[in-house]
């Protein structure tokens, strides 16, 4: 069976990896689960300085997932090239690191230095978080805004750039196909969907920033229908997620039209979910007589 898939040039052994925000850099889940076992490792948001994040609290459990609101904390760009990527580049898997930004600016300086890196495979910019006051949502919003910016990273990265789009909108595809135009290798989608949860004894608000991003099993069917769409409307390749749990729920991504998929909010629930899921894939294959997991990229038919 070939288990393995490829996005822009850069071959995966599987189509499983990480959701950025969801497994730190990997050192955090590495006692836990063999990196080596996965198709890559999507870091957390890496922007050009440190951000602090938000006030607390900002993490609730809801009703098949959870919402968060921790507003992209990192320790910047520079502390995790000198600390998180030398363990990263030991790992037999690929590296895809995820940027952050404000401005224009600020993803091009992220951008740029990562572009020295030998150890990272592709870019995953984040443009498409709910939960910073500025920039990246703005960007993911706007199709014209994602073009120009698209293409602005396009014409500085070293590696190949993954757009992550956000589900907070009117028309995905509308944003697949401006990520396309810019000149996007790939895309990924869905991030979570913008909610909130109130404390009806105490009449408050549960998380300080109000509003969270929902992630989880909950979400899962909105995030199908998104991928299908967005293989629909463009060519490029498409990591999907959104409330994967099993390996049937990741080919049903694959189905969709998804290239490879990640896994997010279920790190948090079961650290070896990633593992479960490769095993899933696999174990539909063969229960399937699927030779090759690229055969189901797009496959699904009408009932």
């Amino acid at each position: 069976m070939n288990f393995a898939v490829e996005i822009a040039g850069i071959e995966l052994k599987n189509p499983v990896m990480t959701a950025s925000g969801t497994f730190g850099s990997g050192q955090e889940y590495a006692d836990f689960v063999d990196l080596g076992r996965l198709g890559a490792v999507v870091t957390k948001g890496v922007s050009d300085i440190p951000w602090e994040g938000n006030p607390t609290p900002r993490v609730a459990e809801v009703y098949g997932g959870m919402l968060n609101a921790i507003g992209l904390q990192n320790p910047g760009v520079e502390t995790f090239v000198r600390r998180d990527l030398p363990f990263l580049a030991r790992q037999n898997t690929r590296v895809i690191v995820n940027v952050c930004g404000h401005t224009e600016e600020e993803y091009l300086r992220v951008v740029e230095r990562l572009g020295q890196e030998k150890a990272v495979d592709m870019l995953e910019i984040n443009v498409s978080c709910p939960n910073v006051t500025r920039g990246a949502l703005q960007f993911g919003q706007d199709p014209a805004c994602l073009e120009a910016l698209t293409a602005r990273i396009r014409r500085i990265a070293r590696q190949p750039i993954i757009m992550k789009l956000t589900p907070n909108v009117t028309s995905i595809a509308d944003l697949a196909r401006a990520a396309e135009a810019g000149g996007a290798d790939a895309i990924s989608l869905i991030n979570t969907i913008t909610g909130m949860k109130i404390d009806v004894e105490r009449q408050r608000f549960v998380l300080a920033n109000r509003t969270g991003g929902l992630s989880g099993p909950c979400i899962k069917p909105v995030a199908v229908r998104m991928v299908y769409q967005c293989a629909k409307a463009v060519r490029i390749p498409i990591i999907g997620m959104g409330g994967i749990a099993s390996g049937e729920d990741a080919v049903e991504f694959l189905l969709a039209g998804a290239t490879a998929v990640a896994v997010g909010m279920m790190n948090f629930h079961d650290p070896h979910t990633t593992e479960h899921v490769v095993d899933g894939i696999r174990d539909y294959c063969r229960r399937h007589h699927v030779e090759d997991v690229r055969d189901l990229i797009g496959a699904v038919r009408d009932a």
